[in-house]
């Protein structure tokens, strides 16, 4: 059953997905100031390296091997043991299961680098380190089991989840939430000092390279070369795209021109609002799903700068946690199995099951996010500090904690 063609897609999927982790430093980078621009990408970069040991030694096996309850994997597949050239007939039939790890690793890899937009410029590296390994393992594997794995229970449930509004954007979303609030704000935001973007340039870079990898993200999720790919590819764009001018809309009524970084960080929005949706729905109701992700989130956005006291520096929670609950419960509204049999109609086509199913996911997978990331990080400080001093975060977390600054002094 091993197919070529389906081979060759998903390995340029994986190749995408990889090069969206540098493209998420790159665009946090930007956002943050000059004095931490090398620490916020260097963040992202060793990420991706560590996870990706994780994932291969207990992470892959605690999500898609052999259910334990419907709530966790067994250690049956530990260090890739039985994972080869031959297929899987529960994940991607035509491909290797070795592909599928591939593939997967990407996504377990970027899901905790989003997190670290909530806390840039003042958490230590070692402390990071630390709730990385702990978080991939104790946040991200059960959830991605839940929902992913055949045996899950919320796959069992009938919830859908095409690319990871749930288990990856609304995870994270919640998880940088409770990260912010752990941490606490930083000391110039304390202050009520302008905290303006060190490289916008590197902004738009990073958006662009995300929106191009996303294809892969998105499309590289039906794990073969067929329609329900070209559905998602296709949806996928017409989001970014919505969301990118809704946001841009809001922007330009509100303060009356449209921003550069408000654009990028709009067609981000879309694209986390679409994920969970790409493979099940048609492509108007993805431009519906990213017309709303960009007027939401710029709205949550404000809100939470204007009236919360919580530092959520990048905005995560608004950006990639809000378009993944967007995006999951408009599955539960606008799927259709016209678009893939494998999934289900949803409310719009007659059936309350399925967005019952998706707001369960939402709800539950939100929670256990937000109370277990914040539980980790009190109990990774007492032993390891999350913050850095006031004077190491005045002076910046690249030449505090890598000794090197990303702009020499004549520049």
């Amino acid at each position: 059953m091993i197919n070529g063609s389906d081979i060759s897609w998903i390995m340029v999927a994986t190749a995408l997905v990889m090069f969206m982790t540098p493209g998420l430093g790159f665009f946090y980078g930007g956002l943050v100031r000059r004095k931490n621009i090398l620490s916020t990408i260097i963040q992202c970069i060793v990420i991706f390296a560590i996870v990706s040991i994780v994932w291969a030694l207990w992470g892959y096996t605690l999500v898609f091997g052999p259910s334990i309850g419907g709530f966790i994997g067994s250690l049956a597949n530990f260090g890739l043991n039985g994972v080869g050239a031959a297929a899987n007939p529960n994940y991607g039939p035509t491909i290797p299961e070795l592909l599928q790890f591939a593939f997967q690793l990407k996504f377990a890899a970027i899901t905790p680098a989003l997190i670290i937009g909530a806390f840039v410029e003042r958490m230590r590296f070692k402390s990071l380190l630390i709730f990385i390994i702990a978080w991939s393992t104790l946040i991200y594997s059960p959830v991605a089991h839940w929902v992913w794995n055949v045996n899950g229970w919320l796959h069992l449930l009938g919830t859908l989840d095409f690319a990871g509004g749930i288990v990856i954007h609304a995870a994270a979303g919640l998880s940088a939430l409770a990260a912010a609030l752990v941490i606490g704000r930083r000391q110039d935001v304390e202050n009520h000092e302008e905290m303006k973007p060190g490289n916008i340039p590197y902004v738009i870079l990073g958006a662009s390279i995300l929106w191009f990898g996303w294809f892969g993200f998105n499309a590289g999720s039906a794990l073969a070369a067929d329609t329900v790919a070209v559905y998602a590819l296709v949806n996928t764009n017409l989001a970014a795209a919505a969301a990118a001018v809704s946001w841009m809309a809001v922007d330009w009524m509100g303060k009356g021109r449209p921003s550069v970084v408000g654009l990028a960080v709009g067609a981000v929005c879309g694209l986390a609002a679409v994920t969970p949706a790409s493979g099940y729905v048609a492509p108007w109701a993805a431009i519906l799903i990213g017309m709303t992700a960009g007027v939401v989130s710029n709205l949550v956005s404000n809100w939470r700068a204007s009236r919360l006291k919580v530092d959520d520096t990048l905005d995560v929670f608004a950006c990639h946690g809000v378009g993944g609950i967007i995006g999951s419960l408009a599955t539960g509204l606008f799927a259709t199995v016209a678009v893939n049999a494998a999934g289900s109609n949803g409310l719009l086509y007659g059936n309350t099951n399925l967005f019952f199913a998706q707001f369960v996911g939402v709800i539950v997978v939100g929670a256990y996010s937000f109370v277990g990331t914040y539980v980790i990080l009190k109990v990774i400080n007492i032993f390891s500090p999350l913050r850095v001093t006031p004077d190491e975060e005045r002076k910046g977390l690249d030449l505090v904690e890598h000794g090197e600054e990303a702009y020499s002094q004549q520049d």
